[in-house]
């Protein structure tokens, strides 16, 4: 059957399209996406702003008018921390549901790490042993680890880079003053998440599954021979933080010339480098392996699941 993920983030109103079938790995055909970067639209209340909602509900009804041309039999709707989050969610998400027809599935930030990790794990198989999972939104930050099919532990921290960007980096380009503040306020969170992780058994993968962490492992890593041929890449710790500064010191407008930085994220692409390099030192990881299968692909696999039974 043909599938649709629509997965409402907190940067971009994204529909992934795919071919599935029980038993069989998905196979995407295409995607839609619009950006929206709903942090911009937070008011002081915590509310998403009129204007943030007619831009959410015109993205909304742009990606069902492409799953209907595509022919999508079955469309799965999620949203994750931007619109969970808001103070006025109930009526945002009400709204969406009228444009979409049906309900929206909310997600909460230890579900939205369950689904990537479970993604991830069927990426790399079951040899791949103990995966300690990092997955970087617009709104929140999310960390997994386990050995198995679900993780043994899944957390999620307001560390996002829409939200971290909003919060911390509100100047163009940001100030080392601002940058040491965002620094020293995810170590802070971080501490006692990674106190809980440390009681894991040491990963034999640690891995980074999200659109921030693979355009920076293009600015900042490197391929390494992957399975079937096929390059995958790697993104160490010491190089992330070595382009932290230089990031910094280019005004958003300009980083879209840098390798692997997209329209979408220049204007997020300095708070994501943080965070991450941050948590990868909380959790004392030096680098991170990139895999191409994220929350979407969860959502897709634990559907595909469904239709066995």
């Amino acid at each position: 059957m043909r599938l649709g993920v629509l997965d409402i983030g907190s940067n971009t109103v994204h529909l992934l399209v795919a071919n599935a079938r029980a038993g069989g790995r998905p196979t995407a055909t295409t995607s839609h996406r619009s950006v929206l970067r709903l942090m911009r639209y937070l008011q002081p209340d915590g509310s998403i702003s009129p204007e943030g909602v007619s831009g959410l509900v015109d993205a909304v009804a742009a990606a069902c008018a492409h799953a209907r041309a595509e022919g999508v039999d079955e469309l799965l709707a999620t949203a994750t921390s931007a619109v969970r989050d808001a103070t006025n969610g109930e009526a945002v998400i009400a709204q969406i549901e009228d444009v979409l027809g049906q309900p929206l599935q909310v997600l909460g930030g230890e579900t939205e790490a369950r689904f990537t990790y479970l993604a991830v794990r069927r990426w790399f198989g079951w040899s791949a042993g103990q995966i300690l999972l990092f997955d970087i939104g617009g709104g929140s930050l999310e960390i997994a680890g386990g050995a198995d099919e679900l993780p043994d532990l899944a957390e999620s921290v307001p560390l996002g880079a829409g939200r971290s960007t909003v919060q911390f980096l509100p100047h163009d380009p940001p100030s080392a003053d601002e940058i040491d503040a965002l620094r020293q306020h995810a170590m802070t969170v971080l501490a006692p998440v990674a106190e809980r992780f440390a009681a894991l058994p040491r990963p034999d993968h640690v891995v980074g599954s999200s659109k921030a962490i693979r355009s920076l492992a293009k600015l900042a890593g490197y391929p390494v021979p992957g399975w079937s041929g096929i390059d995958r890449m790697v993104l160490p710790r010491r190089e992330l933080k070595d382009w932290i500064p230089r990031l910094a010191r280019i005004p958003a407008d300009a980083r879209e010339a840098l390798p692997g930085i997209t329209a979408d994220r220049t204007f997020q692409i300095v708070a994501a480098a943080v965070v991450v390099e941050r948590a990868m030192k909380a959790l004392e990881v030096e680098e991170l392996e990139v895999s191409p299968w994220a929350l979407r692909e969860g959502v897709l696999l634990r559907y595909i699941e469904s239709l066995e039974y």
